[in-house]
């Protein structure tokens, strides 16, 4: 567990700018001391890198809350967005102080060369990315249900959501293929067409590789079901979706 002033000093956020993530929800403390200071675990820094991510990508706090929060969230596509678009601002930076070597070398009146100041590059491809999250039907159907729920709302969400990760942890023993894990995995995309976007076989396959790819997404549900819960309900579902 690290405490707020060392987040603080570790990610560059300012201790003022994570009480306000805490207030607004985005960014909630793992735990609390007995004098009750904020205590983040690795879990939180996890959400909290994903959180600067898209405020490098130039998402407002509110959207950043519902795609993190969302089912279909991909952190391996959102890390992948963010090495490119750090690639892409490293090249910039390299164009910039080639330029200004070149200045120094010989003069400012001899190089009346401007495109190192060009960012276009870089601009086009965070606007992408912020398209690509923003725009798909999945994202605007989950937009639209979440629009007027409160923040207990999510969390009796999640809270539910949770809850089928733990049926799971109790089938583990199981055969995935068997009816009963079968249903379950049917009882888990009804909960998610019905409380978050329609949940088709494509969308949830690619949510099973998620729930055992590891990161945040697969402690929390191995900590509702177990360790292994999340690697037994991608099994699980990858039957469910391919099986004739």
């Amino acid at each position: 567990m690290m405490t707020v002033h060392e987040v603080s000093r570790l990610s560059g956020v300012s201790i003022r700018t994570l009480q306000y993530y805490d207030s607004i929800g985005l960014l909630k403390p793992s735990d609390y001391t007995e004098s009750g200071y904020r205590l983040y675990d690795s879990a939180a820094l996890e959400r909290l890198q994903m959180i600067l991510l898209f405020r490098e990508l130039e998402f407002p706090l509110k959207e950043i809350q519902t795609i993190i929060e969302s089912p279909c969230f991909d952190r391996r596509k959102a890390l992948e967005q963010q090495i490119r678009l750090l690639m892409l601002k490293k090249e910039h930076i390299e164009n910039l102080i080639s330029l200004a070597r070149g200045i120094k070398d010989t003069g400012v009146n001899n190089i009346m060369d401007f495109t190192a100041f060009d960012s276009t590059k870089m601009d086009e491809y965070a606007a992408q990315a912020k398209k690509e999250w923003g725009n798909t039907a999945a994202y605007m159907e989950y937009e639209q249900k979440a629009s007027g729920r409160t923040s207990e709302d999510k969390q009796n969400m999640a809270k539910d959501m949770m809850k089928l990760f733990t049926e799971f942890g109790g089938m583990k023993d199981m055969d995935p293929g068997c009816d009963t894990v079968q249903k379950q995995v049917k009882k888990l995309q009804d909960f998610i067409t019905e409380n978050y976007y329609t949940c088709t076989k494509e969308i949830l396959s690619g949510l099973g590789k998620a729930y055992s790819a590891g990161g945040e997404m697969t402690e929390n549900i191995d900590k509702a079901g177990g360790s292994g819960t999340g690697e037994f309900v991608d099994q699980a579902i990858q039957i469910y979706c391919f099986k004739a």
